[in-house]
């Protein structure tokens, strides 16, 4: 089993393929699953990438993080594991969630390394109070399956995605609830407190080549907070889809799998000689 140890974390990590290196940061509580079953199967169709993905302090199987008590942390934790995993490397970052704003954050100090980013339903405003975001709906349901499942189970997929059918069921059971499931919950309260970084996030205008995509119906973090930094990210594709909630990449996962394969190949097409 693969660990990293950095300072304040034994981080667990996987690697797969080869070529640039592609991090790739889970949201807050989910572990590194989440990343991989919507990533890997882009990567079929796409060669010459090193695919990073590791358990953020508290979640999957990373140990040893009691120290860390707070964002600034976190996102030193992580800013250690890419200078020592790949030191000196230029790489591309792709953040769900928490693992956006971690990844706002790495671009603070490795502006000049970083190919391209990806940002999918990326938390902007740390504090709930501040977020602007839609209530909760349900837009499809298929309740023959959804009969299947205990109260319980029914309760915590439709508290959590929008499009309630057992396609959308197995990927939120495995990919997302798994990682959930064995979260250091007492840990992630204590970051909870201390949510967001205690420094300002400079205003960086970035110019290579980024992707937003924000689900219509994201309850958690909204869409519409995101446009805040629009004009921070030139060449950028923004896009809101219906019919997607904070895990737009299992309820919209076609046009999530051809915009995720669009956005690499900008990423490729802007930094030729990296990829020679």
């Amino acid at each position: 089993m693969p660990f990293w140890k950095v300072t304040n974390a034994n981080i667990y990590y996987e690697v797969i393929g080869e070529g640039i290196p592609i991090m790739m940061l889970h949201g807050f509580s989910p572990d590194h699953r989440l990343m991989k079953g919507c990533m890997e199967p882009i990567f079929n169709e796409s060669d010459g990438w090193k695919r990073i993905y590791i358990d953020l302090p508290g979640m999957g199987k990373t140990k040893d993080y009691e120290n860390i008590s707070n964002s600034d942390e976190m996102l030193t934790t992580v800013l250690e594991f890419i200078n020592t995993f790949v030191p000196d490397q230029p790489y591309v970052i792709v953040g769900e969630s928490y693992g956006g704003y971690l990844a706002r954050g790495i671009m603070q100090v490795h502006r000049d390394r970083i190919l391209g980013t990806a940002f999918i339903c990326p938390l902007i405003l740390p504090e709930k109070q501040d977020r602007t975001v839609p209530s909760h709906s349900i837009i499809a349901v298929d309740q023959p399956f959804l009969d299947t499942l205990t109260k319980q189970e029914v309760d915590d997929f439709s508290s959590h995605q929008v499009v309630l059918d057992e396609s959308n069921w197995q990927r939120y059971s495995n990919e997302v609830l798994a990682g959930c499931q064995i979260a250091d919950e007492h840990f992630l309260e204590k970051i909870q407190q201390s949510y967001g970084f205690t420094f300002h996030l400079e205003d960086i205008i970035f110019h290579q080549p980024s992707l937003f995509l924000l689900g219509k119906q994201d309850a958690v973090v909204g869409y519409k907070d995101a446009f805040d930094v629009i004009e921070l990210f030139p060449r950028a594709t923004f896009s809101i889809l219906d019919r997607a909630g904070h895990n737009l990449q299992i309820e919209q996962s076609n046009i999530f799998h051809a915009l995720v394969s669009e956005w690499l190949d900008r990423v490729i097409e802007s930094n030729r000689s990296s990829f020679l």
